[in-house]
C-alpha cells in the first residue's frame, strides 16, 4: 500500500500522548487523530456499562470523521474492559489496548518483587489479575491503585504545579523491602504515568526500572499495519501535521499548547457525540 495510514489514539484524557509519541518516533509519516475524552475525566469513577457507552459513542463519532486504518485505546481502564465491545463494533478496524506490562517486568526482574502501579479500575480488573497469574507467578507482585495520579499528571499537563509530597504518598506503596529483598520494577499501567516520571525517580526511595507501555504498543502498531500491507515507517522522515480533539471543547494554551506543538499537532473541534 502506498499511501499513508489514518491512525486514531484515543485516552481519556492526556496520558495517551505518551503512547502517541512512541507511535510517531517509530511512524511520522502518518495522519494522526489524537482523542482526549476529556469532558468525562478520569474514567475511573465512571460504572462499566457507562464507560461503556461512552468510549463507544466518542468513537462512533471519531471513527465516522477520520476513517482510520487503526485505532490505539491508549488506556488502560478503557482497554481492560471495552475492546470487546468495539471489535465486534467494528470488525473491520484493527484495535489495539493497552495493558499492563506485567510480563516484561516479570520476566527482567531480578529480586522477583514487581509493582503495578494502575488506577482503582485497573487494579480491580479480572484481566490485571490474569496477567500476573499467567506471567508473573514466581514473583511477588503488589497492586497499587492511585486515585490521585492522573488527576494530578493531568493537571500538571495543563500548567498547573504539582504537589511532590502528594505524589511520594501516592507512589510510597510501590516499595516493598522483604528478607533483604526490594522491589526493583514498578509497570506504570496509566498512560498518564510517564507524564510524572521526572518526579517518580526523583521521589523512589530506591532506583527501580519505572516501565512505560509505550513503546511494546508503538511495536504492536507497527506489525498490525504491515499486516494491513502499508509498508513500514520512515524513522528519519519529517512528521506532518496531526490532529488533536479534546470532548471537553477546553482550548489549549500554556504547557499544553506547546506539548501539542512538540508533537505536532495542532487542536481541532470535536464533533457531535450522542450519549
Amino acid at each position: 500500500m502506498t499511501r499513508d495510514p489514518v491512525i486514531l489514539v484515543f485516552d481519556s484524557g492526556l496520558g495517551g500522548l505518551t503512547v502517541f509519541a512512541g507511535i510517531a518516533r517509530l511512524r511520522p509519516r502518518a495522519d494522526y487523530v489524537y482523542v482526549a475524552d476529556d469532558a468525562v475525566f478520569p474514567y475511573g469513577r465512571l460504572e462499566e456499562p457507562v464507560l461503556i457507552a461512552r468510549v463507544r459513542a466518542v468513537l462512533e463519532a471519531m471513527i465516522g470523521q477520520a476513517q482510520p486504518d487503526i485505532v490505539v485505546i491508549a488506556c488502560n481502564t478503557a482497554s481492560t474492559l471495552v475492546l470487546p465491545d468495539l471489535r465486534a463494533r467494528w470488525p473491520e478496524i484493527p484495535f489495539v489496548g493497552t495493558v499492563p506490562a506485567v510480563k516484561p517486568a516479570a520476566m527482567q526482574s531480578r529480586t522477583h518483587m514487581i509493582s503495578v502501579l494502575a488506577t482503582p479500575g485497573t487494579v480491580a480488573r479480572d484481566y490485571t489479575r490474569d496477567l500476573i497469574r499467567d506471567y508473573a507467578a514466581h514473583c511477588e507482585v503488589a497492586l497499587v491503585g492511585s486515585r490521585r495520579l492522573a488527576p494530578i499528571a493531568e493537571a500538571f499537563m495543563h500548567g498547573e504545579a504539582v504537589d511532590e509530597a502528594e505524589i511520594a504518598r501516592e507512589i510510597a506503596p510501590c516499595f516493598v523491602e522483604a528478607q533483604g529483598r526490594r522491589t526493583d520494577h514498578v509497570v506504570l499501567a496509566c498512560t498518564h504515568y510517564p507524564l510524572l516520571l521526572p518526579h517518580f525517580e526523583r521521589l523512589a526511595p530506591w532506583p527501580v526500572e519505572f516501565v512505560d507501555p509505550a513503546p511494546a504498543i508503538a511495536r504492536r502498531v507497527e506489525h498490525v499495519l504491515s499486516e494491513r500491507g502499508f509498508a513500514p515507517g520512515d524513522h528519519a522522515a519529517a512528521p506532518r501535521l496531526g490532529a488533536a480533539v479534546f470532548t471537553g471543547g477546553r482550548e489549549a494554551e500554556g504547557p499544553l499548547a506547546r506539548l501539542l506543538q512538540e508533537r505536532s499537532l495542532v487542536q481541532q473541534m470535536a464533533p457531535e457525540i450522542r450519549t
